[in-house]
């Protein structure tokens, strides 16, 4: 008797679409191009995931992702009077935060409330 190989790598982590991406971001803050990785990936997947949960979450994540690139570089151009030092960090903690909680709620398979909100 053959035993089926489980579709998660780690018992009660689901390897969904928003996961993926959550992830993907998140690595970015050590391996840059992960984020973008993760952003491509969103927008191949949004027509895939229409009227899922998982729909929520992909618009999450583009939007994550085009408001970060310009906040970014607004907080690049910014750091030469040293005000965009600041606008930097608390969009590395945004980003972070957002990323987060899109994971957990993927895990849960829980759509996200508002994907159209600039908060969390």
């Amino acid at each position: 008797m053959t035993e089926k190989m489980p579709e998660t790598v780690a018992p009660g982590f689901d390897f969904n679409k928003s996961t993926i991406i959550s992830l993907l971001y998140i690595g970015g803050f050590v391996i840059g191009i992960t984020g973008i990785i993760g952003f491509i990936l969103a927008l191949i997947w949004k027509d895939e995931v229409a009227g899922t949960w998982e729909e929520s979450h992909l618009q999450f994540h583009i939007r994550t992702f085009v408001i970060g690139l310009v906040i970014g570089i607004i907080g690049i151009i910014l750091s030469f009077v040293l005000i965009g030092i600041p606008i930097l960090l608390a969009l590395f903690i945004w980003i972070l935060v957002r990323s987060v909680i899109a994971l957990l709620k993927a895990q849960k398979q829980e759509s996200i409330a508002d994907p159209k909100t600039w908060l969390f």
